[in-house]
């Protein structure tokens, strides 16, 4: 009878702790899983990149913990650690990934070919393989993709129109990207284009942007543009006091209130928010049985330009009127 009792009772014991397993799987087994993976720290980016995506799949009608779930993963600016997180939402069998930019989509492809990929902000994903057209990606990924072309002549435009007299111009990369490296190539096109010489800063360290900073200073630089990757976002304000120690106008391709108020003087890109805004829009369709091989591809619609007075007064730059009307933002 004692026996009897005891085994009762490590049983019920047993039942009560798979318990909430249970109710987790029944909870998975109804609920759609988001797999959310950014190149960077949530301090830096969360803003921009998760805080717009939450908002809009709330304005879609979702609400997190009942009837969608969230898995978010950050590198906290590793990123060789992207693989391993995209594993990891392979192992969860999440039912779609959100990523961001050319690294994140990569490593989500190479994880799976069959789990629905939202890629955000990638630079000209056709031309790297990535969808097979903007019109009909065909594979397991969709979402926005860059026009390098147009978004570099118009930086390198606005920088001729801050700064008269400019003739030689600095392109600066994270030579580890291979967005960024086609960003690069843009830039010094668009730069060569308008007549201006152009000096290629490819680096992966402090180290090296602290001395092709000092070597284009030394060479006449009059100004440098700033690739904005993951890798340069996370290093803005060194990179932005290396500059200025250097008297060297910075302007950030990619837009980000944090960039220009790290030091920068200005940035010009698509307005990252409704980009995440409008991959929630993707996911949504995902979730309602669209698939990504026929969700076109979509361009940024929406693009910022950012002044930093401060940094222009500093560096003894007067800015144009006319520029300062067109900034949608202007920090003084």
């Amino acid at each position: 009878m004692w026996c009897r009792a005891v085994g009762l009772i490590m049983l019920l014991t047993l039942s009560l702790l798979a318990t909430p397993h249970a109710a987790d799987t029944q909870q998975r087994g109804k609920v759609p899983w988001i797999g959310f993976l950014v190149d960077g720290s949530a301090a830096s980016q969360a803003v921009y990149t998760l805080e717009p995506f939450r908002e809009a799949l709330r304005e879609l009608g979702y609400v997190e913990g009942q009837n969608v779930l969230l898995e978010v993963r950050w590198t906290d600016g590793k990123s060789e650690r992207l693989p391993e997180l995209a594993e990891e939402f392979i192992r969860l069998q999440v039912d779609v990934i959100v990523t961001h930019g050319m690294l994140g989509a990569r490593a989500a492809t190479t994880a799976t070919t069959t789990i629905p990929i939202v890629a955000t902000g990638v630079a000209d994903m056709m031309r790297v393989g990535l969808v097979a057209s903007l019109a009909r990606p065909g594979g397991n990924v969709t979402g926005t993709s860059l026009l390098l072309s147009e978004l570099s002549g118009k930086m390198v435009q606005l920088l001729t129109e801050m700064l008269p007299g400019l003739t030689r111009v600095a392109v600066l990369w994270n030579r580890l990207n291979p967005g960024a490296v086609l960003q690069a190539e843009a830039a010094q096109t668009a730069t060569r284009d308008l007549g201006l010489q152009v000096s290629a800063l490819a680096v992966q360290s402090l180290d090296e942007i602290a001395e092709a900073l000092a070597t284009a200073a030394k060479g006449g630089v009059g100004a440098v543009i700033v690739v904005g990757d993951p890798w340069t976002i996370e290093r803005r304000t060194r990179i932005a006091q290396l500059a200025l120690q250097e008297r060297l106008p910075v302007s950030f391709t990619g837009t980000s209130r944090s960039l220009v108020e790290a030091g920068g003087l200005m940035s010009y890109g698509p307005e990252r928010p409704s980009l995440f805004k409008r991959s929630a829009v993707f996911v949504d369709k995902i979730l309602k049985g669209a698939k990504p091989a026929d969700l076109p591809v979509e361009q940024p619609m929406k693009f910022e330009l950012i002044i930093n007075l401060k940094t222009a007064e500093a560096l003894g730059i007067t800015i144009p009127p006319t520029l300062l009307f067109l900034a949608d933002e202007v920090i003084r």
